[in-house]
Order: structure tokens, then sequence, then C-alpha cells
């Protein structure tokens, strides 16, 4: 789905996030920002896509996360793709050594993707971040 054409702003704490105890006496300052200007530089050409399947859990891709495509940043090996074999969608790690093409998963359960003679294998674009959603009330009911 290509992005919004309006921003999506939301607000900037200007204090750090202490991962330990934080301080009290901080000031909490905040100013708005759109959270696309600080990700995406090519707008047109940057899609969302919704993962499906478990593939990519060994780069903590998983299956229900949405994935920011850019198709106007030029793949090269190691890159995240996205990449459209035979009419389908997959998400997967290029491996290009060669003239050679490869789609990896990073998950050791999935093979590597080597085009055969008359497979369509087309790199549609790379990812460029992932967005999580977490349950908010999941820790409760533990």
């Amino acid at each position: 789905m290509p992005l919004r054409q309006f921003p999506m702003s939301v607000l900037e704490l200007e204090t750090p996030v202490h991962a330990g105890f934080p301080s009290p006496a901080e000031d909490f300052q905040a100013k708005r920002i759109d959270i696309f200007e600080q990700i995406v530089t090519h707008p047109q050409a940057t899609y969302y896509m919704s993962i499906r399947g478990d593939s990519m859990e060994g780069v903590r891709i998983f299956d229900g996360d949405v994935v920011l495509v850019d198709r106007a940043v030029r793949p090269v090996h190691g890159h995240i793709v996205v990449a459209v074999v035979d009419n389908e969608f997959t998400c997967k790690h290029l491996w290009l050594r060669g003239g050679r093409l490869k789609l990896k998963a990073a998950n050791p359960t999935f093979a590597d993707i080597v085009p055969t003679e008359g497979q369509t294998v087309e790199v549609w674009g790379v990812v460029i971040a992932l967005f999580k959603q977490f349950k908010c009330c999941a820790f409760a009911r533990e």
C-alpha cells in the first residue's frame, strides 16, 4: 500500500529513555516531528507492507510486522528486500555474487530461492524500516 500523502506526526521527547532507573529530576521537553520525514527519503517510491510467515524471524521480522519498502533504493548484496517470485511477494536477504542471485531466508527451516530457468524473480524494493505493534496489556495477563 502506498504511504499516505500527508505527514504522520508524533511527539519526540528531547530526553533519553533510560532502560534502568530514570531520573525524576529531568525535565521532559517535547516537540512534534513527522515520523516518515525521519525515515523516508523517497516518499513517492515508498510503500508499507504487512509480513506474513516466519521466514525472517532470525532478523526479528515476524508474522504481522509492517515493513517500509523503498523502490528507489538500489538493492545490493546483504540488503533485506521484498522480491516478487512467480507473481508472489516475499521478504528475504538479497545474495548477489558473481552475477548470481539468491534470496535467503533468516530462518534455517526455509530453503534459499535460486531462480531456475523460466522462473520470474524481481527484486521489488529494499526494506528500510520495520514497525512492530506491541500488545499493551500482554504482561498484565501473566
